[in-house]
């Protein structure tokens, strides 16, 4: 199972982005109207500049309680772990793992393409394992 058959399972292909001179009260409306939990920073719509989560905004709050006044460059993290459609879906699990992240920026040919959360991650193996066994189940009882 590879990135791209996640992403094309998905009900949307958007991809929500922030510029790095934004604010984060502007990344903070764009969470809550899109209701995601994190936004790829791209200056250009296409490149990935980094990546800007709720996880971000809330440890910064906890060391500076004005970080709502900064921008989303001042808090971003700069080194994004990205994948393509070819990854294999147990690689990036285990990065994800790993990692702790949550979020992964899929990236063709230096473009963003889409964005894998480990909801989708989840999602896609869950129906993958209901299929499996409803093929079982159909074998068993099949004579």
């Amino acid at each position: 199972m590879r990135i791209g058959d996640v992403l094309g399972a998905k009900p949307s292909q958007d991809v929500v982005t922030i510029t790095p001179d934004a604010g984060v009260r502007d990344l903070l409306a764009l969470l809550a109207e899109h209701n995601v939990g994190a936004l790829i920073v791209s200056s250009d719509g296409t490149s990935v500049d980094g990546i800007v989560s709720e996880r971000d905004v809330v440890r910064h709050l906890h060391h500076d309680g004005t970080v709502v006044n900064n921008t989303v460059g001042a808090i971003m993290t700069a080194d994004v772990e990205t994948c393509d459609r070819t990854t294999l879906l147990d690689d990036l699990m285990k990065i994800m793992t790993d990692r702790r992240i949550r979020h992964v920026p899929v990236v063709d040919e230096g473009r963003l393409v889409g964005i894998v959360s480990i909801g989708d991650v989840v999602k896609h193996r869950i129906d993958q394992l209901q299929f499996e066994r409803d093929q079982l189940d159909h074998y068993v009882h099949q004579s």
